[in-house]
């Protein structure tokens, strides 16, 4: 190795994603595209590699591309309604045939394990089954889409415990009544039932798409559900993008904390979105916009209302009214029922790329249940979209909290210039600095 300390510098940089996913559940689905591409020996070594590190693994793949195949051997005319195939008995023949044969292929590809290779001394245990429970989809816009299903349930009870005994599981796009029939499903939405049910941590799209873009033609690397919905409803996007963003976005909505649509255009992508801070990918992430957003002058007095116990005791330095209402626009608060339950200013100081996060506050009565979390989230999220490259805070009292998700000890003289000339010296509050 030519740089012994670059490896060992990236393998500590790697460290908080492996001690944070470690005991995770991610639900990964992929086309039958990256099959047909040849792509599938290299995922099932990055795939065996998130196993190895812990993380619970959950496999649904597609088969359009091989499904069209077997349909053109038997001469029979491949028919869709709104992108949906219309799926009759001979077209669900071809399903299950195709649905075999990378079953098949996928259990071969995770067998993998000669020498000097990602897979060398891996032991991996591939498990399928009747795991999916189906029902038609019935008739819509007066296309009776026949055999065509959608998931009715993921068998939590069964596959839960495989996870826990170290098997990744496979689910292909078939699902199957009480009754006995069975009926084709799309990977999609499988991907999401799964990740749903099983109360995944992350669902993670390997499409054959590339990167998304917006109108402008800027590339879209972080969306909360609500900004993904906007560019959804703009119309903006190719229909293969559209659709998997459309659920990625109803995943999100059910629950899921992250979804991320990633191209397999890029070799390692699953690794590089999930172990580098930008990724290469788009990641949607659930955010309640009725309880966490920007403040407006109506909530000038849940923000005082909140603060000023803090700044009674001296843990916030004191702020008029008049003075929150000339920085609303640096708040945002989190609330429930009306009520501000939480909020943060952000302050920026453009010319040296950074911001400080101040009057970070959370009532004391819903304290432990992560809404601090989430403000910091927020605030570090609005940070990045105003193109800051670090975040700070000055504090008197709270620094483990903030040392504890990220932030280092930094001195006056690393804050910005106009800021050391506000610092307060005799409050001595500690600086601390996070790297966005």
């Amino acid at each position: 190795m030519e740089n012994p300390n670059e490896f060992v510098e990236w393998l500590r940089s790697v460290a908080p994603y492996i001690h944070a996913f470690r005991g995770k559940t991610f639900v990964v689905a992929f086309p039958g595209e990256l099959v047909t591409a040849g792509a599938l020996p290299v995922l099932a070594q990055d795939l065996s590699l998130l196993h190895a590190l812990g993380i619970k693994v959950v496999i649904v793949h597609g088969s359009r591309p091989q499904v069209e195949e077997q349909l053109a051997l038997r001469n029979v005319e491949a028919r869709f309604h709104n992108g949906l195939r219309i799926t009759d008995i001979a077209a669900l023949e071809c399903a299950k045939e195709a649905a075999g044969e990378l079953r098949l292929d996928i259990e071969a590809a995770f067998s993998q394990g000669l020498p000097n290779t990602p897979m060398a001394h891996a032991a991996i245990r591939i498990i399928s089954g009747n795991f999916v429970t189906a029902r038609p989809l019935g008739v819509i816009d007066g296309a009776d889409l026949q055999l065509t299903g959608v998931v009715r349930k993921i068998d939590y009870d069964t596959i839960h415990p495989i996870l826990n005994a170290g098997g990744l599981v496979l689910l292909s796009p078939l699902g199957f009544s009480p009754t006995g029939e069975a009926f084709n499903l799309t990977m999609e939405d499988v991907a999401v039932a799964a990740a749903i049910s099983l109360r995944a941590e992350k669902l993670i799209f390997i499409s054959e798409t590339p990167l998304m873009k917006d109108a402008g033609e800027t590339e879209i690397r972080e969306l909360s559900s609500h900004q993904a919905q906007a560019v959804l409803d703009s119309g903006c996007l190719p229909a293969d993008s559209a659709f998997y963003l459309q659920h990625a976005i109803k995943a999100c909505n059910a629950g899921v904390p992250r979804a991320h649509v990633v191209p397999f255009a890029t070799d390692g992508s699953v690794l590089l979105e999930l172990f580098t801070h930008d990724g290469v990918g788009t990641m949607i992430s659930y955010e309640n916009l009725e309880s966490l957003r920007e403040a407006t002058i109506e909530d000038v007095g849940g923000i005082l209302k909140l603060i000023e116990p803090l700044e009674a005791d001296g843990t916030l330095v004191k702020r008029g009214r008049e003075l929150i209402e000339r920085e609303i626009h640096y708040f945002s608060v989190i609330e429930h029922d009306g009520v501000i339950f939480g909020c943060a200013a952000l302050y920026p100081f453009p010319s040296e790329r950074m911001a400080e996060m101040a009057c970070l506050t959370v009532n004391p009565e819903v304290q432990a249940q992560g809404d601090g979390e989430r403000i910091l989230k927020h605030m570090e999220s609005r940070a990045r979209a105003a193109g800051f490259s670090k975040l700070f805070v000055l504090t008197t009292r709270t620094s483990h909290w903030f040392l504890r998700r990220g932030f280092v000890h930094a001195t006056v003289d690393d804050l910005p210039k106009d800021r050391q000339h506000m610092y307060n010296w005799q409050r001595k509050s500690l600086v601390l600095i996070k790297t966005l």
